[in-house]
């Protein structure tokens, strides 16, 4: 009996995917820093092992598992060649395990989480399936019929996979640290497309989607009239947004989401033409009204006359979208964007674009950037930032109080790193 051993089982995908061999009956552990992650709890409540980086934790019988961010030089890694032992990085074990079942590949620039966690929660009403979810989340069946998985394009380490279904909601310029370009971007979604074996999903109203190139059929969803799915009719009211769906400019049914924006609309849109295109009953497909949203995507909580709001928002596009929410969720509350910046090389490539994402809420606060090891600063500070925005004030960490003045308002804080330590010193300050 193998046992499965995964080093750095508290990154996103490495636990999501920890929990599902253990929930289909494997022996699975793993270890990481000391640190405590938000991943943590899962992990402790399924009863999977952490045990701290030792090289003495490579042992005869495991197979490993690395995640994509420990290189080669790492004690356990390299202890697990030296010993011959079956090894595999994360893409890579993940891009095998999923042949076994028909499998759904979310991809895109952005809303790739909460796609994979909308798609997940529909299907998981009506059939036995597994999914992996960006936020950590992850769950195994052992008669699994789908198997529905968050496929990131960043170090085009979604080429590992050949997914039956492809849902691609956007190409965007990220990750500028590694794509010199919009089209480099592309060209590694054309790679993707061309390993799809059964459909694609793609959203039409984007005009890079419209060029991909494919061998199984595309079909399109969107705003737009010439989409395949088209949502009409949008409309906002206490329990969400309502809209009807056309298939083929013929009107198939209306569905509502617990959740604001047109970005939201989209990824539901994505969504129902997958469930569509396999057959499933419109009042199955009707459940997307029950879910509950992922980890680290617009997470609300009320303290007093302040909704707080923990998102994962690190490019202007997100920024733009998750401010457009809680416009439209809190009609007549004023915004405050809380906003630390992910990486010195995003931020130097999209400073005059964040200033502009920014500038929609009606008051700005900026955290020093949250730059990674890998990257040299290049000598940009916060500041950059801070003088293109108007009444922008920087926040610190032991100052967070200043938020008090903010009555009857939503704060939104965004980020990819840690921007959480800001809210929970926040909350400790509003305790006290």
């Amino acid at each position: 009996m193998t046992t499965y051993h995964f080093i750095g089982i508290k990154g996103t995908g490495m636990s999501a995917l920890a929990q599902i061999l253990k929930d289909s009956g494997e022996t699975v552990q793993g270890s990481d820093i000391e640190k405590v992650f938000f991943t943590q709890a899962t992990l402790e409540e399924k009863n999977i092992p952490i045990f701290p980086f030792s090289k003495n934790n490579i042992k005869e019988g495991l197979t490993i598992i690395a995640g994509n961010a420990f290189n080669d030089e790492h004690e356990e890694i390299q202890e697990a060649k030296r010993q011959g032992l079956p090894f595999y990085r994360y893409h890579e074990f993940l891009g095998e395990w999923l042949e076994k079942y028909t499998s759904v590949a979310v991809t895109g620039a952005h809303g790739k989480t909460s796609t994979t966690g909308l798609l997940a929660h529909v299907l998981n009403q009506t059939y036995p399936i597994s999914y992996l979810i960006g936020d950590g989340s992850g769950q195994g069946h052992e008669n699994s019929e789908y198997f529905v998985f968050e496929a990131c394009e960043y170090r085009r380490h979604f080429l590992a996979y050949k997914p039956d279904y492809a849902i691609m909601t956007n190409i965007d310029f990220d990750h500028p640290d590694y794509f010199s370009s919009i089209d480099d971007v592309f060209n590694s979604f054309q790679q993707m497309a061309e390993n799809v074996r059964k459909g694609i999903i793609a959203c039409g109203d984007d005009e890079h989607l419209q060029r991909i190139q494919a061998k199984v059929p595309v079909l399109y969803y969107g705003f737009a009239d010439t989409n395949d799915f088209q949502a009409k009719n949008v409309a906002e009211s206490h329990n969400g947004t309502t809209f009807d769906v056309f298939v083929r400019n013929n009107y198939y049914d209306s569905f509502t989401i617990p959740n604001y924006g047109n970005h939201h609309v989209l990824n539901a849109l994505a969504v129902i033409a997958l469930c569509h295109y396999e057959g499933m009953e419109a009042v199955n497909i009707k459940k997307i009204s029950s879910f509950q949203g992922v980890k680290r995507r617009f997470t609300e909580k009320t303290i007093g006359d302040q909704i707080l709001i923990d998102d994962y928002a690190h490019h202007p596009r997100e920024i733009e979208a998750t401010i457009e929410s809680a416009q439209k969720k809190y009609p007549g509350k004023s915004i405050v964007a809380i906003f630390q910046p992910h990486t010195y090389t995003r931020t130097k490539t999209f400073l005059k674009e964040f200033a502009s994402s920014l500038s929609k809420a009606d008051h700005v606060y900026l955290c020093d950037i949250f730059g990674s090891a890998r990257e040299d600063n290049g000598k940009l500070t916060i500041n950059d930032l801070q003088v293109l925005i108007d009444n922008c004030n920087l926040l610190q960490l032991d100052e967070t109080n200043v938020l008090r003045e903010y009555t009857d308002s939503v704060l939104i804080f965004m980020g990819a790193g840690d921007i959480q330590k800001f809210q929970n010193a926040y909350e400790e300050k509003l305790k006290n």
